[in-house]
């Protein structure tokens, strides 16, 4: 326990930052309040030796009141040094929380925007919001705890021994077992606990977000029950886990209740034996009486130490997932910034595997595209067409070999810069729920709203706008205005116009959309690449049949590469695509009819 209170201290006083001397604080106030919350138990058995000595005359115990106001006076001081440090504590835990959060965040927006393909946003903002509220709960209300936990033991045990050494015995033998107990409980297979746990709550808010996101979906397909499943089953997951530990932990937590109240149980029956085998019986029973005062306080005692032992694993726990993010690469970025104004890209010798994965999905794989010209990739699902789009623009960096732009590699480039070069168009865009205007203005911040219009335009947008109620200002999402997908990438074709970037990457922009939408995206298209170095994934081959180059990706490696006449031509896996595609678009529902 000690290694990783360690462990835990030191990093939330790295988190402190310039408050980290209140935690100090904290912790020293802490240990002295359960030092002074000792002595009134001495005092009041003061206060019946007293009376003893009195008897039978009770009024000559002169010494009573002294030391009832003593107690009185030692459990108010106790009662003020914990009461600021719980001050000190609280101030650190706001601090702490708050650099937590602050520098997870800043740490996100240094990632590769591959990451948050392999992170949900739901288990992301587990991590950063929960994590953060947990180690403030520990920080503020458990840490000063804590110090009175290693210190009280110390405490109890000289008080014990100072009165008479074999009911001390009596006392630390049921501790010494609890404490046996306790080890048992946190330790096997139970000290892994808080890692399930965790794990199993994120799994369950990711499972949540997702299920709540995909509700429209789900109910246009009446997919209600099974789309269910997969959150039921992390709720269960979670359940089941929660349960098990918990009959896992019975047996030792009633014998660890038992023995932690055992020392008062003991006493009685050993003080009579004394009391009745003693000479000085009088003196015995003054310490008796003391020590089933005392000994209720190792019951507490030895219940913090449970408390702090778990709250010491959340805490551990939390930090090492916020230290997952922290410690996650960030792109590379070298002292010599580079730019060009070339637009050729370059792909030489590059090799990818993604994180964790131990399959590469890029190997070997070298190619050029010229300033200008258009080049397609196509291929199978899982080929790793999208893969080498990405590396373009740094979603990941690559293993091996280099992608250069303009004779620049990516990597020198200021990540602001490399952005400006490159304009996206997924199959997948988003729309914020802000005004048209607004959601197109994102790929220029300062661009006028001439230019936003004019953008629009080029995108084949005017329809959209003109069944607008309040045209390009209508709010997305709101009462009712919602776009098909079609229309979304219309929308973020024009996001892209108006970018203007000379490097255009298209990832199956026309995937989602209907045969009139897939018409007008094909005319943005021409406004879009226009001049432009254009490197573009398509699942129609309809749509690339007059672009530079094909390459055919699979297995991550290129294995056919040409315009689509020599490749149709060609007995490749190309051709056989083609041949597929064709049976297709003329596959038709309806009745065959029978020969006469």
């Amino acid at each position: 326990m000690e290694s990783k209170q360690k462990s835990t201290l030191s990093k939330l006083l790295k988190f402190a930052g310039k408050y980290r001397f209140f935690i100090i604080l904290a912790i020293v106030f802490s240990g002295m309040s359960a030092i002074l919350s000792l002595f009134p138990f001495v005092c009041i058995w003061f206060v019946v030796k007293d009376i003893f000595k009195a008897l039978p005359d009770v009024t000559q115990a002169t010494q009573s009141i002294k030391y009832g106001w003593m107690a009185v006076g030692f459990s108010l001081l106790s009662i003020t040094l914990y009461f600021i440090s719980l001050m000190c504590s609280h101030l650190a835990a706001f601090r702490v929380e708050k650099n937590m959060r602050k520098e997870a965040m800043h740490k996100i927006v240094t990632l590769p925007l591959g990451f948050f393909t392999k992170n949900t946003s739901g288990k992301l903002r587990k991590v950063i919001d929960d994590n953060a509220s947990l180690t403030h709960g520990f920080l503020a209300h458990q840490l000063p705890d804590l110090s009175g936990v290693i210190i009280m033991p110390i405490a109890i045990v000289i008080i014990l021994f100072i009165f008479d050494w074999s009911l001390g015995l009596v006392c630390l033998a049921p501790i010494f077992l609890s404490l046996l107990i306790l080890r048992k409980m946190m330790g096997g297979n139970n000290a892994k606990f808080m890692k399930k746990y965790m794990d199993a709550l994120e799994d369950m808010n990711a499972s949540a977000v997702e299920y709540v996101r995909g509700i429209p979906v789900v109910k246009v397909f009446q997919q209600t029950v099974y789309s269910f499943k997969n959150f039921h089953k992390s709720i269960k997951g979670y359940s089941d886990f929660a349960s098990e530990y918990a009959i896992n932990c019975r047996v030792p937590m009633i014998g660890f209740t038992i023995t932690i109240n055992a020392p008062a149980l003991l006493l009685i029956p050993i003080g009579i034996l004394f009391i009745l085998n003693g000479s000085d019986y009088n003196a015995f029973l003054l310490d008796l009486i003391f020590y089933m005062l005392f000994s209720p306080l190792i019951a507490v005692m030895m219940t913090k130490i449970l408390f702090s032992s778990e709250n010491i694993m959340a805490a551990k726990e939390a930090l090492i997932r916020i230290d997952e993010i922290l410690e996650a690469k960030s792109l590379e970025e070298t002292n010599q910034k580079k730019q060009t104004n070339e637009n050729d890209i370059v792909f030489k010798n590059v090799s990818f595997t993604y994180p964790e994965s131990g399959k590469a999905a890029i190997c070997n794989v070298s190619f050029t595209i010229p300033k200008g010209k258009t080049f397609a990739l196509v291929g199978p699902s899982g080929g790793g067409k999208s893969t080498l789009a990405s590396l373009v623009a740094r979603f990941w960096d690559v293993d091996c070999g280099r992608i250069e732009i303009g004779g620049v590699n990516v990597k020198d480039f200021e990540e602001k810069d490399l952005m400006e070069k490159i304009a996206f168009v997924f199959q997948n865009s988003k729309l914020f729920k802000t005004s048209l205007l607004e959601n197109i203005r994102l790929a220029n911040p300062k661009a006028t709203r001439k230019e936003v219009m004019k953008a629009a335009h080029l995108a084949q947008c005017d329809d959209i706008i003109e069944k607008m109620p309040q045209g390009i200002d209508t709010v997305v999402g709101t009462e009712g205005v919602y776009l098909s997908g079609g229309e979304q990438q219309r929308i973020a074709l024009a996001r892209a116009i108006l970018k203007d970037s000379p490097i255009i990457i298209l990832d199956e922009a026309t995937a989602f959309a209907d045969p009139e939408n897939e018409y007008q995206i094909q005319k943005a298209f021409e406004s879009l690449v226009q001049d432009k170095t254009v490197l573009m994934i398509a699942h129609r081959l309809s749509s690339i049949k007059d672009v530079d180059s094909i390459l055919v990706i699979k297995d991550g490696k290129i294995v056919e590469s040409g315009d689509h006449e020599n490749l149709s031509h060609k007995n490749g896996t190309y051709k056989k695509m083609w041949e597929e595609y064709q049976t297709s678009i003329s596959w038709k529902v309806g009745k065959v009819e029978a020969n006469v």
